[in-house]
């Protein structure tokens, strides 16, 4: 029997709760597909600033380095809010992404059939289906970029700067070339290359890869005000979309609010090699921790990603999904309940996909 080994980040708020049914899904998970976990508990965020002062201590990120993979909870709450920004929780998860050279971010935009009515858009807009996956540049672009202040015609300014070379191109998008491949073979490139150079070498370099690479891959380019217009307007349009850092961090927050509710999106983070930090999308939500009310299944599909991406367990990880939607037919945690389904906690929508795990 093949054992991995797993970190588990709780952090903070409703995080230890979500994270706890996801391990009980996973466990479940490698019964059924003869596999085993070896989970091991780690400090980030918060809860590592009150237990170490830090908010990244070093034995985090020497345990997320040994391990197979990460599966992430949620940082951050009002506690730790007049930290200096350096010291602050989310640090941490800008710090551990760094460490571990996370440079591809996963955040599929997925509406189970079960979920159609809550999403925002009409039926009409949103079709018989809807599943779009953007693959967003993590660790360069403006985020990381030279930044600081200066005096302007005696006036205090400020700026970042937007940079990007060949390779950190070349990988982010061979890895979304790939996406696309397993997938409908439809690339979208998004930049804003009719205003800044860092997206004219994007752009062209997008191109080069796409024509010596992944000839069998369609590729389109959009400018990201188009995109995020277009994903409201007609989202079945796009497959996968890879873009920098900064769009990416904007497109893919509207492209989620397509299914309807932050309680159901995973993502994952993914590095060179097969190790990656996956964790729900949403924040750590500390005014309901602790009340039962807390969505798991955001982060139980986040360890459904990790069972695909990470531990080459594809069909545990489908049959996690297909699990998520038949609980769906049935029971809703409070925040996409609706009237006539049977309302169910944190712990027994848990309980719920793992029953239903086939």
């Amino acid at each position: 029997m093949k054992t991995y080994s797993i970190v588990l980040l709780k952090g903070d708020g409703i995080g230890p709760e979500i994270v706890e049914q996801a391990v009980k899904v996973l466990k479940k998970a490698g019964e059924k597909y003869d596999f085993s976990i070896d989970f091991k508990e780690a400090l980030l965020g918060g809860s590592a600033i009150d237990a170490t002062g830090s908010p990244l201590p070093q034995a985090t990120i020497d345990a997320c380095k040994a391990a197979d993979s990460t599966l992430l909870g949620a940082v951050g709450g009002p506690k730790w809010d007049t930290l200096p920004g350096n010291q602050r929780p989310e640090k941490g998860l800008l710090g551990i992404r760094e460490a571990l050279g996370l440079f591809a971010n996963l955040r599929p935009a997925v509406i189970f059939p079960e979920l159609k009515e809550a999403s925002p858009l009409r039926a009409d807009i949103i079709g018989d289906k809807l599943d779009i996956m953007v693959v967003r540049e993590l660790t360069g672009g403006i985020y990381f970029g030279e930044r600081g202040r200066k005096t302007v015609d005696g006036q205090e300014a400020a700026y970042d700067t937007e940079m990007y070379s060949v390779p950190e191109i070349e990988r982010i998008a061979r890895v979304a070339f790939d996406m696309a491949r397993k997938r409908g073979k439809r690339l979208c490139s998004v930049d804003k290359a009719n205003v800044l150079e860092s997206s004219r070498l994007w752009r062209a370099t997008v191109a080069r890869i796409g024509a010596e690479e992944y000839p069998d891959v369609e590729i389109t380019n959009m400018y990201v005000d188009n995109c995020a217009m277009q994903l409201v307007r007609n989202p079945g349009q796009f497959d996968v979309i890879v873009t920098s850092n900064i769009f990416g961090d904007i497109l893919s927050d509207e492209a989620s609010m397509i299914s309807g509710s932050i309680g159901m999106l995973a993502s994952a983070s993914l590095s060179a090699g097969k190790a990656g930090l996956y964790e729900p999308i949403h924040g750590s939500a500390p005014d309901i921790a602790g009340t039962g009310k807390a969505n798991p299944l955001a982060t139980i599909l986040s360890g459904a990603m990790m069972l695909k991406y990470s531990l080459d367990q594809p069909e545990a990880s489908e049959a996690i999904e297909k699990a998520v939607s038949k609980v769906l037919k049935v029971a809703r945690t409070p925040d996409i309940y609706v009237e006539g389904l049977r309302k169910v906690s944190c712990d027994e929508m848990g309980d719920l996909v793992c029953e239903a795990l086939e």
